[in-house]
């Protein structure tokens, strides 16, 4: 289901580096969480995740801003971000990752599918993206974002 490899080599760096991480998703649903909790030492480096999938869970837990993400159903790079810098100060770990978007096509979407992911160190946002993984079933496209997501912040870790 994941790349245990990516997986080890984030764990690895994060080690390496004595940095910890959490995570904030919705559109993933824990698949982010699943993915880290399942590494070999994972207690040595995964501060934990929350999953919210709606605006008033986002700004209870993770303080985005509450206009902007009604204007947009919560799914832009400013939410993304907001959630990723927002797990990070609640689990009071180095890193964040936040991921919100769709995974399915629905009216609010315009029947697209996408999201937005951010990376954030040490509160301040790296990396920022959107992703679309073209037609797949749904279970496909969550793992496809998971995978981008992971992807990228192994290149962060190895690069900064």
């Amino acid at each position: 289901m994941f790349d245990h490899k990516l997986i080890n080599s984030i764990q690895n760096l994060l080690l390496k580096r004595k940095e910890t991480i959490a995570v904030a998703e919705s559109v993933t649903s824990g698949l982010l969480q699943f993915a880290f909790s399942n590494a070999e030492n994972a207690a040595k480096f995964y501060q934990g995740g929350l999953t919210a999938y709606n605006l008033g869970q986002k700004c209870r837990h993770l303080h985005i801003e509450p206009i902007h993400a009604f204007s947009c159903n919560c799914v832009s790079d400013q939410t993304a971000s907001e959630m990723a810098t927002g797990i990070a100060d609640l689990f009071k770990s180095d890193w964040g990752l936040g991921i919100t978007g769709y995974a399915t096509p629905v009216p609010e979407s315009e029947n697209k599918i996408f999201a937005f992911y951010a990376i954030s160190y040490k509160a301040k946002i790296l990396n920022t993206q959107i992703i679309s993984p073209g037609k797949m079933d749904f279970l496909k496209v969550q793992l496809f974002y998971v995978h981008k997501l992971l992807d990228s912040l192994n290149d962060l870790l190895a690069s900064v």
